[in-house]
């Protein structure tokens, strides 16, 4: 069939996301102290040809086109993600004037244009004063990121209503803090576990700020997640299965409703009391007014003895020879759908949105345009399963293209390219790509 926005009612929300590190550019303009990405892109051999978000799209110096761009796309919602380190450059104490007005601009422009800001307040940048005092790992965190939220919901809350507290804690504790894949390169179950407890209380703690400060403002957070299916039906890939769901899918959202951390699964995670102090458990709980999903594709997962803790392990699209992205995901676009279900299921669970949902191909300007058909499909298929979803009464109240503008990626660097908008990296041209116009066209 053939899906028209009208389908999905006048309330629902359509947008794209964005990050601030992964375009801002402008590392060291104006005030901006460092962050832990820009000391880690720094390091030799961490990011894919030692590239680093230093210019990245310059969005900072070029965000008045770029949102020109987005009108003429009409794009109705614009999810953005606040620097900390160019707002408080020590994390903590003194604003950055600078910093502060840039963000002022760029919200008052997006307004004018006709464009409902969302912010997301972190999407893993933290400032690297903050990490030289232990960053994620130290439990003063939550009242570091407190201050910082207080900050922001104080200087921009008078025009902005909706908010993020955190991006994929997931993500951001495992990579940066347990594989030491991205910044700030810790790694073991301790320094895991304990930023994973701190991340836990900083999305509540975020929110509940936001909330006295601003009580008619849209609150949420966001969470990676992924379709998880055993490999096999031999009990113990079944059983390897449950444990990657709890890691993947289940860790933040259910003590963030109030029914604690899922450690039944994986008795390496009661580990974590350690970290837990009196009132916690509360702590923990918030009732946001929505929760974002993010979403790209499916894992399978197969027991592996020799993997620490987990007995699990991801057999990789490239293993399994199925179709690719350039991060080499399997293309699975109905992932959305059983995600959006099975969050769904959790009983008083908000509504949801899809925040971020995309996928990275190859692509090449001919005659100056970028077409890009297996990106376009994706989204379509994509789309087609949120609307299955809402069709079979899942309360899903909108959905983000991650993402506006190809970008830096962080460990991947600029390979992979998911934008809707192509964007030249050496001389900073932006494309509207075949993708991007179907979806101005399905937007109009």
């Amino acid at each position: 069939m053939h899906l028209t926005k009208d389908a999905f009612g006048k309330d629902f929300m359509w947008g794209v996301s964005t990050a601030a590190y992964q375009i801002e550019g402008a590392h060291d303009q104006h005030g901006k102290g460092p962050s832990i990405w820009d000391i880690f892109v720094k390091k030799r051999n961490r990011i894919f040809q030692n590239q680093h978000g230093d210019q990245a799209c310059d969005f900072y110096n070029r965000y008045m086109q770029d949102l020109a761009l987005m009108q003429g796309m009409h794009i109705p919602n614009y999810r953005f993600s606040l620097s900390w380190s160019r707002i408080l450059p020590n994390g903590i104490g003194q604003p950055n004037q600078s910093g502060m007005d840039f963000y002022d601009r760029l919200i008052d422009l997006s307004l004018e244009l006709g464009i409902t800001p969302w912010v997301t307040l972190y999407h893993w940048d933290l400032p690297y004063a903050l990490e030289k005092k232990g960053g994620w790992v130290n439990r003063d965190v939550k009242d570091w990121f407190g201050e910082f939220v207080s900050t922001c919901v104080a200087r921009y809350g008078d025009r902005v209503k909706n908010w993020m507290v955190l991006n994929e804690p997931t993500v951001f504790t495992a990579a940066g803090y347990f594989f030491g894949v991205h910044a700030p390169e810790r790694k073991g179950l301790g320094n895991f576990l304990a930023a994973a407890h701190h991340a836990a209380l900083a999305q509540a703690h975020g929110a509940r700020i936001i909330k006295s400060l601003q009580p008619d403002s849209r609150v949420g957070t966001t969470f990676s997640c992924s379709h998880v299916e055993a490999f096999t039906a031999r009990e113990k890939d079944v059983i390897a299965a449950k444990k990657a769901d709890v890691l993947l899918n289940r860790l933040f959202i259910e003590p963030l409703l109030g029914m604690g951390y899922p450690t039944q699964e994986i008795k390496i995670l009661n580990r974590i009391e350690k970290y837990i102090k009196q009132g916690d458990e509360n702590d923990l709980k918030f009732d946001m007014d929505f929760i974002g999903i993010q979403n790209y594709t499916r894992e399978m997962i197969r027991y592996a003895m020799f993997v620490p803790y987990l007995q699990a392990k991801i057999v990789t699209a490239k293993e399994r020879k199925v179709e690719m992205t350039e991060m080499n995901w399997e293309v699975y676009p109905s992932s959305i759908y059983q995600m959006l279900k099975k969050f769904s299921s959790y009983p008083n669970i908000p509504p949801l949105i899809v925040t971020e949902n995309g996928a990275a191909f190859k692509d090449q300007i001919e005659h100056g345009q970028v077409h890009d058909p297996k990106r376009l499909n994706y989204l379509q298929e994509a789309i087609q399963h949120v609307y299955q979803a809402k069709e079979e009464g899942v309360n899903v109240k909108g959905y983000f293209v991650w993402t506006f503008l190809d970008n830096f990626e962080w460990a991947e660097g600029y390979r992979p390219r998911f934008g809707l908008v192509y964007v030249d990296f050496q001389n900073q041209q932006r494309i509207i790509k075949s993708s991007g116009h179907w979806y101005a066209n399905f937007l109009k």
